[in-house]
């Protein structure tokens, strides 16, 4: 089936075909419909299935039929738990919604730089996609009202429960008006979600997209078993014999990324980080060089395990393991991503042997092992 008989506008259309879309994904397929006719919907799909594409083409829909709204009172609002995916998401709107005769403005508000330039942008918005905090403290100056709201999405749901916004987003929701429509999008379906699944949705659409994260077909693992004092060593010596030039490498903590990064730079490789302490410029400014091929190697923390787009990632690096066999999954499914191959390495110490037994097992597949502690790692 086609996007032209989904009920999206000439405009739209057009825009999707010069963008090179050609069929929609599974759950593009089944929640455009719906969105189209005002439902409340969930969806449930992985990390890069096109959950996006899924909510922001059928609002941009909405909004060109009715859009009388007052200044500062805006008709759409996405919230979302970083900044990297509020920048993200307000990129779809604009790439769609820049080619359609209508004017529809859409800005992304987050913490981390001034509020003030925010503020005067707020002038004219019909789109706000914004991280909980930031939000709040537009509303508390007047820069922006939300008593309009047509349209609510949460996206990445489940993240933003986990990571503490319950108390904003509850603030934010006594703020909107009964009347709306609720789009509650989210990589997996926990309790946490079911929760707020019957506090926003009414009589709700719910669009589940079996997980193919257990079977990781295109995504080719091996782990390399080594002390940890040799996986510095080891990491540099896996990207140079490999001739790797684009690798995202996760691990536990801001200090170690900076860490992995002094060293991978002082050994001749191009790396630098990206984590919740830098600042959104250089957070920023790093995405950028990496997606460019300015850099080589970018070290993070789970922070980037989700929602951030990045179209082809040949190789993912766990220099340390997760917590959790689901953060493994989103973490290697960065790469393998729209019908290309990848490869997933992690780097398992003693003291993580047991648990990457655990991550194996809830994955449904072993992973090809090497001794990482009888490699020749000397000169790297």
């Amino acid at each position: 089936m086609s996007f032209s008989s989904l009920g999206l506008s000439p405009s739209l259309l057009k825009t999707l075909a010069a963008q090179k879309y050609e069929y929609p994904y599974p759950i593009q397929l089944k929640a455009i419909p719906l969105i189209l006719k005002k439902a409340d919907v969930l969806g449930i799909a992985k990390t890069g299935s096109g959950k996006t594409a899924s909510y922001v083409l059928p609002i941009l829909r909405n909004l060109q039929r009715s859009r009388d709204t007052k200044n500062r009172h805006v008709n759409v609002l996405v919230l979302v738990p970083t900044r990297e995916l509020a920048e993200q998401v307000k990129n779809v709107f604009q790439k769609f919604g820049s080619v359609i005769p209508e004017r529809i403005k859409t800005l992304a508000v987050y913490g981390g730089v001034s509020i003030n330039p925010q503020m005067k942008a707020l002038q004219g918005v019909n789109i706000v996609v914004a991280t909980p905090g930031r939000l709040l403290e537009l509303v508390e100056s007047n820069a922006v009202h939300l008593s309009e709201i047509s349209t609510l999405v949460l996206d990445e749901a489940d993240r933003m429960l986990a990571m503490g916004f319950k108390e904003e987003m509850d603030r934010i929701y006594a703020l909107l008006p009964a009347r709306r429509q609720n789009l509650l999008f989210s990589a997996t379906l926990n309790e946490a979600v079911s929760q707020e699944k019957e506090l926003l949705l009414n009589n709700p659409e719910v669009i589940k997209i079996e997980d193919d994260d257990d079977k990781v077909d295109l995504i080719e693992q091996v782990a390399y078993y080594a002390s940890d004092e040799k996986k510095g060593p080891l990491l540099r010596y896996i990207i140079k014999s490999k001739e790797l030039k684009q690798v995202l490498v996760f691990v536990s903590s801001a200090f170690k990324a900076d860490s992995v990064v002094s060293k991978l730079s002082n050994n001749g490789i191009r790396a630098t980080a990206i984590h919740g302490k830098k600042s959104q410029g250089a957070r920023t400014k790093a995405l950028e060089r990496f997606k460019s091929g300015q850099i080589e190697v970018l070290v993070t923390t789970d922070l980037l395990a989700r929602g951030v787009d990045i179209d082809v990632l040949p190789c993912v690096i766990n220099y340390e393991l997760p917590r959790s066999p689901k953060d493994y999954i989103h973490r290697i499914g960065r790469t393998g991503r729209a019908e290309s191959e990848g490869i997933a390495i992690s780097l398992v110490s003693p003291d993580e042997a047991h648990h990457f037994k655990v991550i194996q097992k809830k994955m449904g597949k072993w992973v090809d092992r090497i001794d990482g502690d009888s490699i020749n790692l000397h000169g790297y």
